[in-house]
């Protein structure tokens, strides 16, 4: 079960490549939440990677078989999972199976989207699109609780700064309060460099802990990070995505960080 009013950590690969990876990574969430009752941790990876680099890049393993293989891990390992979904007609199918259905950054705005995702009934997590301003995502918000969706999570993962780069203005966190929903950090995506891959996206992950601790003292609610047992060996995302040895030793950190900021920048 996801508690909202609890600190998020949600993680997973980038993207289902097989049983094998996600098992691996399930096992390792299981041992974070067991030594962390007091935080909620979700299952992530997507069943289709819709917005790709170039028509070589890896999308998964298709829609029907990438909601098998997390329907197994909600069911064996006993932690709430979640994906995106990237067409109107997808959100049914998805919904069926995820506590919390995800729409991807680049189409935050797309008004069917947005009521398809509230129909399902499930938490809505949506992220600001790199091309959004944090004032902006009231709008989104407005638009989700019009179509009836009663939990709604804001997740911001960087702004596009120039050609190929992000920012993560810290500001954002303080002004996207005002809308009343949880927010949760994108870390890992927001550490890309968005075409500067010769046939996929860069990253810059020397910059993860910098990161994470900033938006940390900043207060967000959660956190949203990729990782995999081998990211060299991934299928995608693998300049960005944490390698899974370190995410425990990581989480400590910055939960130890979370107890200390908790409350900074809130209203009082």
């Amino acid at each position: 079960m996801v508690n909202l009013k609890n600190f998020l950590l949600i993680a997973g690969p980038c993207a289902i490549e097989n049983q094998e990876v996600c098992d691996r990574v399930a096992g390792e969430l299981v041992k974070i939440q067991g030594a962390h009752p007091e935080i909620s941790v979700v299952f992530k990876a997507s069943v289709d990677k819709a917005n790709r680099s170039t028509a070589k890049s890896y999308r998964g393993l298709g829609i029907e078989h990438g909601l098998e293989i997390l329907s197994s891990i909600r069911n064996r390992f006993n932690l709430p999972i979640t994906t995106d979904f990237h067409a109107p007609d997808q959100a049914k199918m998805v919904g069926e199976i995820v506590d919390i259905i995800q729409i991807p950054a680049f189409l935050c705005r797309q008004t069917d989207m947005l009521r398809m995702a509230a129909n399902t009934g499930k938490i809505v997590s949506v992220k600001k699109g790199q091309f959004l301003s944090p004032w902006d995502m009231r709008h989104v918000v407005e638009k989700l609780h019009a179509f009836g969706a009663q939990d709604i999570i804001q997740m911001e993962r960087g702004t596009s700064f120039g050609y190929g780069n992000l920012v993560v203005d810290m500001r954002s966190f303080q002004i996207m309060r005002k809308n009343k929903c949880p927010i949760v950090y994108d870390l890992t995506h927001s550490l890309q460099l968005p075409g500067m891959g010769a046939y996929e996206t860069g990253g810059t992950l020397e910059f993860a802990d910098t990161l994470a601790y900033a938006a940390i003292g900043a207060g967000i609610d959660g956190l949203f990070i990729e990782t995999h047992p081998n990211p060299t060996a991934a299928l995608c995302d693998r300049e960005t995505q944490l390698p899974l040895a370190t995410l425990s030793h990581r989480v400590e950190a910055y939960l130890k960080l979370h107890s200390t900021a908790k409350g900074l920048l809130r209203p009082r």
